[in-house]
């Protein structure tokens, strides 16, 4: 009886909230994502992303985790006190089609030293395995001022 009444509780917080269920996960997923790549650190990144990636940067290229994960073979987490830009994600939102978690946000990244920022259009396609949401596909865009 006590863990009907937390289920219902739990969905009774979502309901009030405007979240639906699942889309808190999503933006918590993110914001680790985000904290792991300001850090560089590669295991962030291999939890994060989908095996089949498909990945579209915002200079325009294409490619997969493979790839992506290449470029961080051997890489170990900058310290936080080392960082130079911190990305974080502004206005997120998710919408959800058959138990797909689609995405959009802006990705924000500030130079601790300059205070300099650049933002970027993002979206994200998400998927439920693995007791985590996953990233299968991913798009950048750099947002026109």
């Amino acid at each position: 009886m006590r863990l009907l009444v937390m289920v219902l509780m739990v969905f009774g917080l979502f309901a009030s909230s405007g979240l639906k269920a699942g889309e808190d996960e999503i933006f918590v997923a993110v914001d680790r994502f985000l904290y792991g790549a300001s850090v560089g650190d590669a295991s962030i990144h291999d939890e994060f992303w989908a095996e089949e990636l498909i990945y579209t940067s915002s200079n325009g290229t294409r490619f997969g985790k493979a790839e992506l994960m290449a470029g961080m073979e051997g890489r170990e987490p900058t310290p936080d006190e080392d960082v130079t830009v911190w990305y974080h994600s502004d206005y997120p939102h998710v919408n959800y089609v058959d138990g797909v978690g689609i995405l959009n946000f802006v990705l924000v990244a500030r130079n601790k030293e300059t205070g300099d920022e650049e933002r970027f259009l993002n979206s994200g396609v998400f998927v439920f395995r693995d007791m985590r949401w996953q990233a299968i596909n991913w798009h950048a865009t750099r947002k026109q001022d």
